[in-house]
């Protein structure tokens, strides 16, 4: 058995995600099996952070047995980063070596793996780490295309919801902007639309160049507005990636009435600040009320209704199985040296892999690699093919361009002025890329 004690520490860093208590039940109920006293760690790095030993409790197989399918964390959670400073960085350790735990299973994020990489590091061979990877987001660079626990659980959610607001928006003829989380990537965004079958979806990874203008992501949820018009439409929905608020020109952001531009302990906008869907509503409401029209809009932001909900069988079996596995590597040797330390516990091809924390650093950046929607995936492909979106065939069409117009109530050349930069910008070769594909077949669309 590795390690110099029988403790076995457990913690959670970042936001809630379904089946955290699953992990935390699978982990101590093999590692009580396997002869270690488990710890459970209240609040993160916090209290270790403060050199404090005493927020933990023993976790016992009756104590976990249980809550597998409850939402939450009874652990708690939290975002402070133990690795802003050598002398928070240093008492982190300390503070576990005192409490004489060996073994940590770590359960968060990008943030929550890069600390325990860093604590791993300084701790040296007395400490052996398991990361076990959640997020909502899906953006943690796993093999195989599995998903990050939690991933799958927000979705379900987030479409139930966003298929009620749909028949909300069709029974009312009106429109409604959905955010919904994803820090730096768009899977939660494009996998509810997508199921959802909602009207598009808007996420970082189709932004041609950064910064862009609140302009330019209004003049799409605009264009699409019409486009619905021509179709015969008034209503739609639009399922918007948080995302994008960090993409987009801070200094005009940072100018935006009752917008707080803050950073957390990792450095990251505070998103929550940001009223996306709010911002996004009035910009393009004052882009029709230029032109005398009123026009109806809902905005609905989604994100803690999702992070705590009870988890699906799939994130239940998931979780459960990278519990088991976090324990099981911690109790063998590892025949890779670069895992000496610790890794991120994942499945590939339904077998467990252990990657070392080096691999999952971006040698640029030194953070987590982020993983971004493949936007020549088969997955993302189907996606785009089924939303409503202002294409280049719809304006390089005589007959469409004029119906744009009369539905806008511009002139032909005035909607070619408009929407030209956000249809043309960046255009690929192959489908389903940026903002504007060539596609001239928008009349086959209903829905």
């Amino acid at each position: 058995m590795r390690g110099q004690s029988n403790r076995l520490g457990i913690l959670v860093g970042g936001g809630p995600a379904p089946g955290i208590n699953s992990v935390i039940g699978a982990v101590t109920i093999e590692a009580v099996n396997s002869g270690l006293k488990v710890l459970g760690i209240y609040d993160g790095f916090e209290h270790l952070v403060a050199g404090r030993t005493d927020a933990v409790s023993g976790l016992s197989i009756s104590d976990v047995s249980r809550i597998h399918a409850q939402g939450g964390s009874i652990l708690r959670t939290s975002r402070v980063n133990p690795t802003r400073n050598p002398e928070d960085l240093h008492r982190t350790v300390e503070t576990i070596k005192a409490m004489g735990i060996s073994f940590l299973v770590t359960i968060g994020g990008d943030d929550t793996a890069f600390a325990a990489s860093e604590v791993a590091r300084a701790a040296g061979r007395a400490l052996q780490i398991a990361h076990v990877p959640k997020t909502i987001d899906n953006d943690l660079p796993l093999p195989g295309g599995m998903p990050s626990f939690g991933f799958e659980t927000a979705r379900h959610v987030g479409t139930d919801v966003v298929l009620n607001l749909m028949e909300d928006s069709r029974t009312t003829n009106r429109w409604f902007f959905v955010v919904v989380m994803g820090r730096k990537t768009g899977h939660l965004a494009l996998g509810i639309c997508k199921a959802a079958g909602a009207t598009l979806a808007l996420i970082p990874e189709e932004i041609p160049e950064e910064p862009i203008s609140l302009a330019c992501v209004a003049r799409v949820l605009e264009g699409a507005i019409l486009k619905r018009r021509v179709m015969g439409q008034k209503h739609g929905l639009a399922v918007i990636a948080e995302g994008i608020s960090e993409v987009l020109d801070p200094a005009e952001l940072s100018n935006l009435p009752g917008v707080l531009v803050d950073r957390d302990s990792y450095g990251h906008i505070s998103l929550s600040e940001i009223p996306l869907a709010t911002i996004l509503r009035r910009e393009v409401q004052r882009r029709f009320a230029e032109r005398g029209e009123r026009m109806s809009i809902v905005d609905v932001t989604l994100g803690y209704d999702l992070r705590c909900a009870k988890p699906i069988p799939f994130d239940i079996d998931y979780t459960r199985t990278l519990g088991y596995g976090a324990v099981r590597f911690l109790l063998t040797e590892p025949k890779d040296h670069a895992l000496r330390y610790g890794g991120l516990i994942c499945l590939e091809h339904g077998h467990r892999r252990v990657m070392p924390f080096d691999e999952l650093r971006d040698p640029a950046t030194g953070r987590t690699r982020v993983r971004r929607v493949d936007r020549e995936s088969e997955h993302y492909v189907v996606a785009r093919e089924y939303m409503i979106k202002l294409e280049p065939g719809d304006l390089s069409d005589t007959q469409m361009r004029a119906r744009l117009a009369d539905a806008a109530g511009l002139s032909p050349e005035e909607i070619e002025d408009a929407f030209a930069p956000i249809v043309y910008s960046n255009t690929p070769k192959a489908p389903g890329r940026g903002f504007g594909r060539k596609r001239t077949t928008w009349a086959n669309r209903s829905h």
